[in-house]
């Protein structure tokens, strides 16, 4: 890869890995509107590795403060907060890790074409849409059920199929469930955690496997890139929310949706 290609590539990564608009389409298409080889898989990992990085650092304290509580309810079986908060995490991963485990060929060979990536931007889309417009609330993420974990758990199983987006998808679901926006964006920042744990776990062992050489300049770049530009993602994008809220991602995702329509139809 050259210059360009790392720096656009850990962009787009680090820009729309929490947005709801779906990393997983961006990162797709970008080669093919580009005509730019297949990044490679140690790209790839660096990429996660960049917004790990990044919502881990931007969420510490609130991190610290639940891994404590939950290491406490192990022992004490008591929940405050913020075990309740960490518990919710965990087993809100759990679907995904299923379905991914179960349907990641199917969807992997079946579902990757930009056709089904646009029905996914735009059905998906609309269905953030009319969430935020109709049914979001006052609710925070500490006053989560286990059914609301449930819900957005099963919910965020649905990111496999391409162009859904995994924090456009948990958004939705929270905000049915009466979530305000920053409370919806926030938990669904914290369930990314375990998700790009598994996935960076899984893409290091496939490489090991695989014993590709590696250009480690490029992995490097790629980190730092993908990982400060997610980190000020996540930053601003609580604070436009507050403001502005979902709809101008709905009419983004719509518009993507058409133009890829029109592309490869």
């Amino acid at each position: 890869m050259d210059w360009l290609q790392i720096i656009v590539l850990a962009l787009v990564q680090g820009i729309t890995e929490f947005l709801p608009v779906s990393s997983s389409a961006h990162l797709i298409l970008v080669p093919v509107l580009t005509g730019w080889q297949d990044q490679g898989l140690a790209f790839d990992v660096a990429l996660h590795v960049g917004s790990l990085a990044a919502v881990l650092i931007y969420f510490r304290d609130d991190l610290w403060a639940m891994t404590q509580s939950w290491l406490q309810s192990i022992v004490s079986r008591r929940l405050d907060s913020d075990a309740r908060l960490a518990w919710a995490v965990l087993l809100g991963t759990i679907p995904v890790g299923l379905a991914g485990l179960a349907f990641q060929n199917v969807i992997a060979d079946t579902l990757r074409s930009p056709l089904y990536m646009a029905a996914g931007l735009i059905v998906f889309g609309l269905a953030l849409g009319w969430a935020d417009w109709k049914h979001r609330g006052q609710r925070d993420e500490r006053q989560l059920n286990w059914k609301d974990v449930a819900f957005i758990g099963f919910a965020q199983a649905l990111a496999l199929i391409p162009g859904t987006s995994r924090s456009g998808i948990t958004i939705t679901a929270a905000l049915l469930l009466g979530l305000s926006r920053e409370a919806a964006a926030r938990f669904s920042f914290l369930l990314s955690i375990p998700v790009i744990m598994i996935a960076c776990g899984l893409e290091t062992i496939e490489l090991v496997n695989v014993g590709a050489a590696t250009d480690w300049s490029a992995v490097l770049a790629g980190i730092v890139i993908s990982g400060i530009s997610a980190y000020l993602c996540i930053h601003y994008f609580l604070e436009f929310i507050k403001r502005m809220g979902m709809q101008p991602f709905v009419i983004y995702r719509i518009a993507l949706g058409m133009v890829l329509i029109l592309y490869f139809l």
